[in-house]
């Protein structure tokens, strides 16, 4: 994985602390899904969210713990994002998906 600057900084506050022999990839999923949920928490309640800073705060958390999950398996977070969109591409091609919210399997043949 490349050295961006937000994973040499992720890596250092997690080295400086011994936190790495907890990150496990399970453990690191689990605190993705419960980062997700708390971001998701932001909208309970109503459609629009109720605090900028408290939606970029839990959005944050939810990058950082895929970015060290990204990491823990050696991978490269633009690599794999650019693999899928092209999968997506190829799953919702315009002519079908456009405007539609459908799933790739309900869009028509």
């Amino acid at each position: 994985m490349s050295d961006n600057k937000v994973l040499v900084a992720l890596r250092k506050f997690n080295s400086d602390r011994d936190w790495d022999q907890f990150h496990s990839g399970e453990n690191l999923a689990k605190s993705l899904v419960i980062e997700a949920s708390e971001l998701l928490e932001v909208y309970q309640w109503s459609d629009k969210e109720s605090s900028l800073e408290k939606v970029k705060e839990e959005l944050a958390d939810v990058f950082l713990y895929a970015y060290q999950m990204a990491d823990h398996y050696g991978l490269d977070v633009e690599s794999i994002c650019l693999e899928k969109i092209k999968r997506n591409a190829e799953k919702y091609p315009v002519e079908k998906a456009k405007g539609s919210a459908k799933k790739y399997d309900e869009l028509s043949k």
